[in-house]
């Protein structure tokens, strides 16, 4: 059966004796991975008698012990719920009911969490992964090749929740193998590369791209264990000689005002997760010079759907183009396939769609039309067939009848001297519609004068797009995988002037 567990033991397999895991002075082989994995795997079909298809959490801050786990259930032919390890125990406790996981796997540092949550779900199971390194497996336990089919459910991600509760994105072995594939066709990436991992694991991008691809086409990962302070990240990428770079945009903010040093491996740099303004990416272009591609994609989508090309034009402000066996259309609220440049919502379709929401047909119904899936983002394809964001369909807002959307505001905003972070949002008025408001963060020790930034604007936006309010924060409140959270800055702005 072709699936992840047993692409992973025959790449374990082949490359026994390489190092699978830099982890500050640690270093694991693929040997020693998989010996472990195979460990737990045993464990949990022998003592917690885990049957194919069970689910398991992941409840774990990143680490060496988070991708022998991750396979361990695979290898035990269970389904892997990977959580965020920042979401308080309520929060998780909401992810494992739901998904109706009986075994979760933890550390000890969570220790008090993981007790939380036993005493609020019956017969819940905890696994600290410090009990992974007390067993002597000196070789992998024998045991039969995993018998998932490639269609079959292999991990379950929940969405952030920013909007209502997280559902379950359900995502076929197929589903993560072709996208693994993808991506190493697209970044042209060979087993001699090494792949930087700061983002966490548990998120989709990182497990893809980080933990899935490294482990099943045997390349190295080099795990950052501290990102504070940045010269930590720097030398570990220099010291492990780090080939390739998959961070957020906040990182690529941080860099390009880092001056790298001589001996860096580094070839490639690749941004994910939340936009990437173009402003960063000129600065980081101009004093860093390693090659820089925005891609995109969701959960949902396993998660990488597009790429701007390693070769050929690389268009600032797009993510790209759809990699091997994934089409785009723009589709407008009546389900009607809009032309070039025309913006409406982004539907895709291709192998890397997910079987649909655990246990929630109705949202699964919304999402996927035929084969297509429609992502909630708006945004239009150029003549070249290059995709653009514009915004979340969530996000954008309707001043006066027309059409605003905020990410096209945010870049502007970001132009603005002393401006380290912006986001856009709408206040409800009673009269107009959306009010538009701008959050801005300024650069450590710059001062933004409300008054100077709304006549910078004037001169850059039709009027009904102009902020009518300006909120200054230190830093704009984030969720754990970089995302700005709008719905808090709406919160913050609707306290504020409802006074």
């Amino acid at each position: 059966m072709s699936n992840l567990a047993n692409t992973f033991t025959e790449t374990a397999t082949a490359n026994a004796d390489k190092t699978a895991i830099f982890w500050g002075d640690e270093q694991h082989t693929f040997g020693q991975a998989h010996a472990l994995a195979g460990g737990l795997a045993k464990r949990l079909k022998d003592e917690f008698g885990l049957q194919p298809g069970d689910r398991v959490g992941l409840w774990l801050k990143n680490c060496p012990e988070f991708v022998f786990s991750l396979f361990g259930i695979l290898l035990a032919e269970g389904v892997v719920v990977s959580i965020n390890n920042f979401l308080t125990p309520d929060e998780v406790g909401y992810i494992l009911e739901d998904s109706g996981a009986k075994v979760l796997i933890s550390e000890a540092s969570m220790a008090e969490g993981t007790a939380a949550l036993q005493s609020q779900l019956d017969g819940l199971a905890v696994i600290e992964v410090e009990e992974l390194g007390q067993a002597d497996y000196s070789q992998a336990p024998e045991l039969p090749p995993a018998g998932q089919a490639g269609e079959d459910l292999a991990l379950i991600i929940y969405t952030s929740g920013t909007t209502g509760k997280p559902k379950g994105a359900m995502l076929s072995n197929n589903n993560l193998l072709r996208n693994v594939g993808g991506v190493m066709e697209e970044l042209e990436l060979t087993s001699e590369d090494r792949m930087a991992c700061l983002l966490p694991m548990f998120h989709s991008f990182s497990m893809t791209v980080c933990v899935l691809l490294p482990m099943t086409q045997g390349l190295s990962v080099v795990a950052v264990k501290s990102l504070h302070p940045p010269k930590n990240i720097i030398g570990e990428l220099l010291l492990h000689q780090a080939t390739v770079l998959p961070a957020i945009p906040q990182l690529y903010r941080m860099l390009s005002n880092v001056q790298m040093p001589p001996g860096m491996a580094l070839r490639l740099c690749v941004s994910g997760a939340a936009p990437l303004p173009i402003e960063v990416l000129k600065a980081f272009n101009e004093n860093v010079g390693i090659p820089l591609l925005e891609g995109y994609g969701l959960s949902e989508t396993s998660p990488v759907a597009t790429f701007n090309p390693l070769h050929g034009e690389k268009k600032a402000g797009s993510v790209g183009l759809p990699i091997r066996g994934v089409a785009f259309q723009i589709w407008n609220d009546v389900g009607e396939v809009l032309p070039t440049g025309e913006q409406g919502e982004i539907c895709i379709k291709g192998h890397n769609i997910m079987i649909g929401y655990w246990n929630n047909p109705e949202a699964t119904a919304a999402a996927i039309k035929g084969d297509w899936f429609l992502s909630g983002d708006i945004g239009y394809l150029d003549e070249d067939g290059y995709l653009y964001i514009t915004d979340r369909k969530k996000d954008m807002l309707l001043v006066n009848g027309i059409n605003v959307y905020p990410r096209e505001l945010e870049e502007v905003i970001y132009q603005f001297d002393g401006v380290k972070e912006a986001a856009v949002i709408g206040i409800n008025d009673p009269r107009k519609g959306d009010l538009v408001v701008a959050c801005v963060a300024p650069i450590e020790g710059a001062t933004i004068e409300d008054a100077a930034l709304l006549a910078f604007l004037k001169d850059k936006l039709a009027a009904y797009k102009m902020p009518r309010r300006v909120i200054q924060m230190e830093a704009l409140p984030r969720n754990a995988t970089g995302k700005i959270l709008k719905t808090k800055l709406r919160e913050i702005a609707a306290e504020k002037y409802a006074r």
